[in-house]
């Protein structure tokens, strides 16, 4: 046996996940929906795969979610465990980002236009992200403890890498009912997903204080 493949084998036997790793491509698609409502956003939607062997992961770099136009952009966002993300202001009035949803919640404050603030999210769990100026305003950010993760395209398809082994499959949007599906370890043929819509509309929230959003405008609202 030659050098060459001597070294393969080797690589194989103590890098055996590495020929493991399978791509798994999939078509989202959404049921359900009120006739009077707009479709879910498929660009909203998160794919991601816990392989029962987790690892630490590192931080997603550069994350940012901006208000402008009094809404947040992305709407979703998806990050690993221990990332900061940028809450920068687009808009010519102030802004208020805040959230409830524990241990993950945050005050960033009242601020003006420029590169904002930002949180750093240690703990892995869906955060409600609202405006305390403007209750319309609201968006996600899914913080991950995987970094197999990735967002649907809009054409509702999806192609994510999967390591060696098994784990769960996940796929969530706001605005449906979670879709999970266990998987073996072995190569995943191309999935199909359907996704029951059951939210609609602004989720109902108080402001920052734990109380009812006031009709009195705060300084550029």
């Amino acid at each position: 046996m030659n050098r060459l493949a001597k070294t393969l084998l080797l690589c194989i036997g103590v890098f055996p996940a590495l020929s493991l790793a399978a791509p798994l491509k999939g078509q989202v698609s959404f049921t359900g929906a009120d006739s009077n409502e707009p479709q879910p956003d498929y660009g909203d939607t998160v794919v991601f795969f816990r392989p029962d062997a987790l690892a630490k992961v590192q931080p997603t770099a550069g994350a940012a979610m901006t208000m402008v136009g009094k809404s947040f952009s992305p709407h979703v966002l998806a990050v690993t465990v221990g990332s900061s993300v940028r809450f920068p202001n687009g808009d010519p009035i102030f802004h208020n980002a805040f959230s409830p949803s524990a241990p993950n919640d945050f005050d960033l404050g009242l601020y003006d236009t420029g590169d904002g603030k930002t949180h750093q999210f240690q703990h892995p769990g869906l955060v409600h992200v609202y405006c305390n100026v403007h209750r319309d305003m609201f968006a996600y950010v899914l913080v991950l403890d995987t970094p197999y993760f990735a967002k649907v395209q809009d054409d509702g398809s999806f192609d994510l890498l999967l390591p060696a082994g098994a784990g769960e499959l996940t796929v969530w949007n706001p605005r449906t009912q979670i879709w999970h599906r266990r998987l073996p370890g072995s190569a995943p043929a191309p999935l199909d997903v359907q996704l029951v819509v059951n939210q609609f509309g602004v989720p109902e929230h108080m402001n920052k204080e734990g109380k009812p959003y006031g009709k009195h405008r705060l300084p550029g609202g």
